[in-house]
């Protein structure tokens, strides 16, 4: 058997391509490999093809919001099982309400989580 262990993915779904970009090269820094992108349906899209380690989605996109992204994903069997934590700058209750009934298992403000501390949690939940 291989001492190989297969690269963790995660896939970014963020219109703001400058943070997107310190998030990719944060977690690329970290060994892992990186698929960004900057609209709702592209970002399902990929999701679909590329079926990553888990995913930082942010809600407020073009084409498709997150939360239908969330939605979508965790009625679909081929995806369903993938973590999906919300990266978002809307931090009312009832959107961080309806992103934990939807299936993201955590949400989190942009504005309170520097990218690395983000990093961080993203390798205590997949465990690296």
């Amino acid at each position: 058997m291989s001492n190989e262990v297969k690269q963790k993915s995660i896939l970014i779904i963020e219109d703001d391509t400058f943070l997107a970009t310190i998030y990719k090269n944060k977690f690329e820094a970290e060994g892992f490999r990186v698929y960004t992108e900057t609209n709702g349906e592209a970002g399902l899209d990929t999701f679909l093809k590329k079926i990553p380690s888990l995913v930082l989605l942010d809600v407020l996109l073009p084409k498709m919001d997150g939360f239908t992204i969330l939605q979508k994903a965790k009625q679909s069997k081929k995806i369903m099982h993938v973590p999906i934590i919300l990266l978002t700058n809307l931090g009312h209750t009832d959107d961080v309400k309806k992103g934990m009934e939807l299936g993201a298992i955590d949400y989190l403000i942009k504005a309170h989580f520097k990218p690395s501390e983000t990093v961080k949690k993203v390798k205590n939940i997949l465990n690296t």
